[in-house]
């Protein structure tokens, strides 16, 4: 059994330091551009409509479609990544959604648009499930959270970052290139990805005995640890893809997540439109500044409290309470923008963001506890894809509920997103349920009894 006190031998220790410093800042870079790409086309909107005559219609369709090409190729780029390695993977997966990306900037009408969104989905596909794999490969079970948790950092960087640069890259394009801004900022950031992907080539190491970092004690250390942690997943979980497919906590643990996507995605992609409506400001620098408040406060609530969850009981308890908080808050953004408080509607955006974001990393936790292998491939493909519809559902969902009951506002369309994370932290205290031998994994001591 791994427990603390072998997790805290010395060359363990130091192993995972150095894998934490040497894997950890490109896997960052490279999901911080994912999230910039997929998601910039909010602040575009009102541009491509204007410019390019893409309809409410088209472009809630194509924000969504996004996922229909990102689930359907999700697997199979999941077997790929095991079979060629994460570091060739990982690098191709980059170069050719930067690429698309790119390909944005000359955008004409609505089905170009919604084609190059497909296109976005399905050369990204695999990515983020990828390096949770890759991660689960790495990182003992004790400390994989707060690896979960770095990873998911890129997020908040991303759009506390980025949304600065997307609506900087907006204005810079209008005001000093012939081109109009919203060109500039798809071609600009594309090209970032691209970059990124070539750097991953030389920064990622595919297994511990690859590493030339880890001296021999290190590596032996890891591998001996990892090795005793696979042999539990095997004994617990599910052997081979097909069996992964089937197997219900794997279906159990995809619906949370598609209702975590549903909070997410549904916030993430009108969020710029959202804080303008608040502010009485079109998108740009200034919208763009406050858009990135939500995401600074995120990403230390997100490190914070993936640092901690270091037990079964925390993971579970605490992530069923940031499932509230954010179905909770992102109703309360509604009312408060229905109310015209845009102050008190910032306050509940930023508190549904930090919660989605702290609960990210601790939902992933769970699957990676029982999953190894083949079946991890498959498994870890399937809780990702199938739970990013919810990606391709909001925007749609959020579009019929603000015509079928119209505010100024828009209200109903927010609420309806806020709903689905009550179910999520319903399932998430259903947890406790299970009875796991990975669980022993995550004991305080060797003494203690598993918190179930």
């Amino acid at each position: 059994m791994a427990d603390t006190a072998t997790l805290r031998t010395e060359p363990l220790a130091s192993a995972v330091r150095k894998a934490t410093r040497h894997l950890m800042p490109m896997l960052v870079i490279l999901y911080f551009v994912a999230f910039l790409d997929r998601t910039n086309v909010g602040f575009a909107e009102a541009a491509l409509q204007t410019d390019r005559g893409i309809s409410a219609g088209a472009f809630a369709l194509g924000a969504g479609i996004f996922f229909i090409g990102y689930a359907i190729f999700e697997i199979p780029s999941n077997l790929a990544l095991k079979r060629f390695g994460a570091r060739w993977w990982l690098a191709r997966i980059a170069i050719t959604w930067g690429l698309v990306a790119a390909a944005f900037a000359f955008t004409t009408n609505d089905t170009m648009f919604i084609i190059l969104r497909f296109l976005l989905g399905v050369t990204e596909a695999g990515l983020f499930p990828g390096v949770i794999m890759f991660l689960a490969e790495w990182f003992p079970n004790k400390v994989r959270v707060r690896m979960f948790a770095i990873f998911y950092l890129a997020q908040p960087f991303s759009q506390m970052l980025g949304a600065p640069l997307s609506g900087g890259l907006i204005s810079f394009g209008d005001q000093y290139t012939p081109w109009a801004g919203w060109q500039v900022m798809f071609f600009s950031e594309g090209m970032l990805a691209v970059i990124a992907g070539v750097a991953a080539i030389f920064l990622l190491i595919d297994t511990p005995q690859k590493a030339k970092w880890l001296n021999d004690d290190e590596k032996r250390a890891l591998i001996d640890v990892m090795a005793r942690e696979d042999a539990v997943r095997q004994e617990d979980g599910p052997t081979g893809i097909w069996r992964a497919m089937a197997n219900w906590k794997v279906w159990y643990f995809t619906v949370i997540y598609f209702c975590l996507q549903i909070a997410v995605y549904g916030t993430t992609f009108y969020l710029p439109q959202q804080v303008a409506g608040l502010l009485g400001q079109d998108v740009g620098w200034q919208v763009g500044l406050v858009t990135a408040i939500p995401w600074l406060v995120g990403l230390f609530a997100c490190y914070y409290f993936g640092n901690k969850a270091d037990t079964v009981r925390r993971r579970r308890n605490w992530g069923a309470t940031f499932y509230v908080l954010t179905g909770a808050f992102i109703v309360g953004s509604a009312w408060a923008g229905a109310t015209d408080q845009p102050l008190l509607g910032i306050l509940f955006i930023t508190v549904a963001v930090a919660s989605f974001l702290s609960v990210g990393p601790i939902t992933w936790s769970f699957p990676t506890a029982f999953l190894t292998g083949t079946a991890a491939a498959a498994g870890i493909g399937l809780i990702n894809s199938l739970g990013n519809l919810g990606g391709f559902v909001a925007p749609l969902m959020r579009t019929a509920f603000n015509e079928a009951m119209p505010t100024e506002s828009g209200a109903w369309g927010v609420v309806s997103l806020g709903v689905f994370a009550f179910l999520a932290a319903a399932m998430m205290l259903g947890t406790r349920f299970f009875r796991a031998k990975a669980d022993d994994l995550l004991d305080d001591a060797p003494a203690q009894t598993p918190a179930h």
